[in-house]
C-alpha cells in the first residue's frame, strides 16, 4: 500500500536532511570570511579608505585568512605595483 508519505520520502531520495555538503561547505566558507571580516575591523582596517592597492590587498589577505589571523597569522601586504594603462598621446 502507498501513501503519500512514502511517495515523498522516494522523491526527496530518502534523505532527510535538506542541506548536502554543498550548502555545509558554504556554510563554512561564508563563517570562515565573516570571521576574518571580525578580524580586519579589530585591526581598525575599515577606519579609513584604502589609499593604495597595499593597504587594499592587506584587507583581502586578512578576510581570507579568517581565524588563521587569532592563530598568529597576521597578513601584510608591504608593496604591490599595479600597470596603469597611459592615454595615448
Amino acid at each position: 500500500m502507498r501513501t503519500s508519505a512514502n511517495d515523498r520520502q522516494r522523491t526527496r531520495g530518502g534523505s532527510r536532511s535538506s542541506i548536502g555538503i554543498a550548502g555545509i561547505v558554504t556554510l563554512l566558507v561564508f563563517v570562515w570570511l565573516i570571521i576574518g571580516a571580525v578580524a580586519g575591523g579589530q585591526r581598525h582596517y575599515y577606519d579609513s579608505a584604502p589609499t593604495n592597492c597595499a593597504s587594499t590587498g592587506t584587507i583581502a589577505e586578512t578576510i581570507v585568512a579568517g581565524p588563521l589571523n587569532y592563530l598568529g597569522m597576521n597578513p601584510k601586504i608591504a608593496d604591490c605595483h599595479v600597470d596603469v594603462p597611459q592615454p595615448s598621446p
